[in-house]
């Protein structure tokens, strides 16, 4: 009852319980003053045309919802999502220079769970009735409960999951070639055994140099892969309660992961060069790749290399799942956090948040972010197809296939992503690299050699030996163990 005493006690403020929930004060609302606004601001990692259309609904929140309950709304890009974690950690701490924490952030759960523990996050359960819990999509509103304790600490705005973008332009002619198809693609030993045709089909075309066949395919998250492959294989990799993580690295399951990514990659079948794989489409070092929907917004239309420039068509396909394997994909996208403060600015935010994700302005947010509506009614092609012939919204082709091929198959895919746990950060980083920069530095390793006179079938003996697995492999686990201990 401290919350709801807390409540009562301010001065202005007009109390109503609403809903019957678990939680004693689940529902609480709080009669604001509009002559005296409550002012809020948002930390944020939009930017472009994500960030402009975010700035566009604050804008006609505060003109409308937020004028009539007297709430005023700022938001503030803080840049990448490693910057906007950068700034939230330095306010946490309360590093010199750094300010105060705002009123709501954007945030992964890695980094949510660390401000959680700090003691200075709101508790949003309070301020959501258990309908309107129920009206988002039940794997989304769950990864913000972080606690046995019932507690709300992340509520989701929009999400993303992976997709599979391919250069059309580029595989029609290679298909035709060889026989390849797309049907290959739906499973991750697909895409390797394509990948090899591939690059024998490019080496073939100069017969007058030999091995300088070409990468098909690339990989944004390397976590992706590790989190998904893992489950879609029936094991957790990162099993959490409480906070605490128990590791599950099953050596055969493990194996799989590094023949269907090291294996090729050292063998040139894979490859990756600029920060993201939609870069290394656009000078076509690769023909494919997996990464989120919102990556559909940087595909190229233009393939631009050294020597010639092109335009592209492209291909969206469903990202790729292990052999035999769960119909499971990542759940990924920032929530959005509220800093615990006094019961007038949470409540504020709330509404905020439940205008934001009401299904109108979560769709036209969905328009020009590439990002997945987070409520069950939205997360339908009909229901974005509705909103866009009502209200004549433009969104970019790329954007609506991919949208339209992930939301086509929703109701039959299921949606996942770890629980958080302390040093969850750490840990997720040793499997975006780990893996990735030992396979980028042992082909570097082997082309250097096979360029000095190596014999090349000899040179892969090295790195596709046993040893060589073993020895990654005791490796690995102890990175996880170590970075589990910081």
């Amino acid at each position: 009852m401290k919350h709801l005493e807390r409540v009562l006690g301010i001065t202005l403020a007009a109390v109503v319980l609403t809903g019957c929930g678990a939680r004693e004060n689940q529902g609480t609302e709080i009669r604001l003053n509009p002559d005296k606004p409550v002012s809020l601001t948002i930390w944020h990692y939009y930017n472009g045309a994500q960030q402009a259309t975010f700035n566009a609904l604050v804008e006609e929140f505060n003109a409308t919802v937020g004028k009539e309950r007297g709430i005023y709304v700022e938001g503030y890009s803080q840049g990448s999502v490693s910057d906007l974690e950068k700034a939230v950690t330095s306010a946490m701490k309360g590093e010199i220079g750094a300010g105060s924490l705002p009123d709501i952030f954007s945030s992964y759960a890695d980094t949510a769970y660390s401000v959680q523990q700090s003691g200075q996050i709101a508790d949003l359960s309070l301020y959501f009735s258990e309908e309107e819990l129920s009206e988002y999509v039940d794997s989304y509103i769950q990864e913000g409960y972080f606690n046995e304790d019932d507690a709300l600490y992340l509520m989701p705005v929009a999400k993303s999951t992976e997709i599979m973008m391919i250069n059309k332009t580029l595989w029609e002619p290679f298909a035709k070639a060889t026989g390849a198809s797309l049907e290959e693609l739906t499973t991750t030993e697909g895409v390797v055994k394509v990948a090899e045709e591939y690059y024998n089909w490019t080496d073939s075309l100069t017969p007058d140099v030999p091995d300088d066949g070409k990468a098909f395919y690339g990989r944004d998250s390397m976590s992706n892969y590790f989190v998904i492959g893992m489950k879609q294989m029936g094991q957790e990799i990162f099993e959490a309660k409480d906070g605490k993580v128990e590791f599950h690295t099953d050596k055969e399951l493990i194996r799989r992961l590094w023949d269907n990514y090291y294996v090729p990659y050292v063998k040139g079948y894979f490859a990756a060069y600029g920060k993201f794989r939609s870069d290394d489409v656009k000078t076509g070092d690769i023909l494919a790749y997996t990464g989120s929907t919102s990556s559909s917004l940087y595909f190229p239309d233009v393939v631009e290399s050294e020597n010639s420039s092109y335009p592209i068509e492209y291909i969206v396909m469903n990202a790729p799942v292990m052999e035999g394997g769960e119909n499971c994909k990542v759940q990924q996208g920032a929530g959005m956090a509220v800093t615990k403060s006094d019961a007038e600015h949470e409540y504020a935010a709330c509404v905020f948040l439940k205008w934001f994700t009401q299904k109108e302005q979560n769709l036209r947010f969905v328009c020009n972010s590439g990002y997945m509506p987070v409520k069950k009614d939205a997360n339908s092609i009909s229901a974005l197809d509705e909103l866009i012939a009502e209200q004549n919204l433009t969104i970019n082709d790329k954007t609506y296939d991919c949208l339209k091929e992930v939301l086509s198959d929703f109701e039959n895919t299921s949606y996942y992503t770890t629980k958080n746990f302390e040093n969850g950060f750490a840990a997720r980083k040793v499997l975006d690299y780990n893996l990735s920069d030992k396979a980028a530095a042992d082909r570097e390793a082997f082309e250097a050699a096979v360029a000095a006179g190596a014999s090349r079938e000899e040179e892969l003996k090295k790195y596709l030996s046993e040893e060589n697995f073993e020895n990654w492999y005791a490796d690995f686990c102890e990175a996880l163990r170590l970075a589990a201990e910081q």
